[in-house]
């Protein structure tokens, strides 16, 4: 039962370590980093982590009474696969639009999706986006979380929770980013809607001259105008959160705290 209806736990979980925050459930106060624990990987990618983290996360949570706190773990995108779908002419069924991720989903990483959950905002109107984690990643968090008396609330691709959250505040036709260690997750948008995520790694000292070249690349490739704003959330390099230096680069701007 949860004990506490003021606030709950965000966990996030890289490659490298597991972040504890704390959220006030009401009011615009920001996640509070409250412990950071490494990951003592021994096998690289998604199953290194599965195996380390049940003893990092009780380390994290050690001496705090942390039982019965909703928690919501947020993996890195480097954990996960975010890719878009089109639906299948007519489709009329969810197995219709399953099938038609997994496909796309094989064209892409050349393979089946069977070791990984997939979620998406399903639509048989419109492409959408779906997003996988690895299955033995996601048993390992729910299984720590039952040892640790925690009740898991979610367990979203830091994309995602970026999005679930500013969403909302997006202007019509802006593009949307989220900086996290090095890497930028551009969100290429157009009439309201997302269309594609690119993940694109952001160079010491990154500006707007370098986004700016980034971005036109990466709207190139998908066949759609660069954008005349982006809006950014997360660990913005400094030069981006100021304004652009020339009206030849294309203009940012900050949301907040990394969601």
């Amino acid at each position: 039962m949860l004990k506490n209806f003021t606030q709950s736990l965000r966990i996030e979980v890289t490659p490298q370590a597991l972040r504890l925050l704390r959220v006030r459930r009401w009011g615009s106060a920001a996640p509070e980093l409250l412990a950071e624990q490494s990951l003592a990987v021994v096998t690289a990618g998604a199953a290194g982590v599965a195996d380390a983290l049940p003893g990092a996360l009780a380390t994290l949570l050690g001496g705090r009474d942390s039982g019965g706190l909703a928690a919501n773990f947020v993996l890195s995108d480097e954990l996960v696969r975010l890719w878009q779908v089109t639906p299948p002419v007519q489709a009329a069924r969810l197995a219709d639009l399953e099938g038609a991720a997994a496909l796309r989903f094989y064209t892409l990483f050349g393979e089946t999706p069977a070791a990984w959950h997939v979620s998406a905002d399903w639509n048989a109107g419109a492409p959408f986006m779906a997003a996988a984690m690895p299955r033995l990643l996601k048993a390992a968090i729910e299984n720590a979380a039952i040892q640790q008396g925690l009740t898991v609330t979610a367990i979203v691709p830091h994309f995602v929770a970026a999005w679930n959250r500013h969403a909302g505040a997006l202007k019509n036709e802006a593009w949307f980013g989220v900086a996290q260690d090095g890497v930028l997750a551009l969100a290429a948008c157009e009439a309201g809607k997302l269309r594609a995520v690119r993940h694109v790694a952001m160079p010491h000292g990154a500006d707007h001259y370098w986004l700016t070249q980034a971005t036109q690349r990466e709207a190139l490739l998908l066949g759609l105008q660069p954008p005349a704003l982006i809006q950014l959330s997360g660990e913005v390099p400094a030069a981006l959160a100021k304004p652009a230096s020339s009206d030849k680069h294309i203009a940012t701007a900050a949301l907040g705290v990394a969601a």
